[in-house]
């Protein structure tokens, strides 16, 4: 079945965490009970996820979707929000309203942003952290990777996702693809943004800088490798 290894053990590291042993939040994260009850197969076949459980040390807790939504992802990512606080970064489709990106943890949503607002419409994470040094965390995601190609990044502060900026032209998926590419990177002074322009031609790079996005080409796009290179610190 597509996305066989579906458990996100990963911790995003690009937020430092002085007191890791007091950090709140789920250590890892995993889908289950597959369901075809949403018909989009953006993600290569027509099974998506109707639960999340949450692991945090010794203890789980599973949070199960209404019918009317699923999990339509390739795996929870689990991420910090705060210095003291972890939750899962996952997308979420409503059968009429499309995807948003949501923030869960034990206790159950934590923030989302807005559904994109109609069916089949989908969004790709590229990840979370604090993207321009003001001390709260960025997550970034690129807003319908296959019609529009925005890159979106909202802001969690005060509980609450906020919007940021916008930057029209970049994308880090194609229909069919089992996987998301891109993410963010951390090979200088700020966290760096990884995805590649809206034909797929250039490996891109964005940086928030003042509240706005700038980005900057990194060599040709050859493949995945080309940014697996780039997430490497290698573009």
């Amino acid at each position: 079945m597509r996305r066989a290894a579906h458990v996100a053990a990963l911790l995003l590291s690009l937020v430092a965490c002085s007191a890791a042993a007091q950090t709140r939040g789920p250590d890892a994260a995993e889908y289950g009970d597959p369901t075809g009850r949403y018909d989009h197969g953006v993600l290569g076949d027509a099974l998506e996820w109707g639960s999340l459980t949450l692991r945090t040390g010794a203890q789980r807790s599973r949070i199960t979707l209404p019918p009317s939504r699923v999990f339509e992802d390739t795996a929870p990512r689990i991420v910090q929000i705060a210095p003291d606080r972890r939750a899962a970064l996952v997308v979420e489709s409503d059968v009429e309203q499309g995807a948003r990106l949501a923030l869960y943890d034990r206790d159950g949503l934590i923030a989302a942003t807005p559904f994109i607002g109609q069916r089949h419409r989908w969004l790709s994470p590229l990840g979370a952290a604090d993207l321009d040094g003001d001390g709260f965390v960025e997550i970034a995601y690129i807003d319908r990777p296959h019609l529009a190609r925005v890159l979106r990044i909202w802001r969690f502060r005060d509980g609450a996702l906020h919007p940021v900026a916008n930057r029209a032209g970049l994308t880090n998926h194609r229909i069919g693809q089992e996987f998301i590419s891109g993410g963010i990177r951390a090979c200088g002074a700020r966290p760096e943004i990884v995805s590649v322009n809206a034909d797929w031609s250039r490996v891109m790079l964005s940086r928030l800088v003042d509240g706005r996005i700038e980005t900057r080409g990194a060599g040709r796009f050859a493949g995945p490798e080309s940014l697996a290179k780039a997430l490497r610190c290698g573009g």
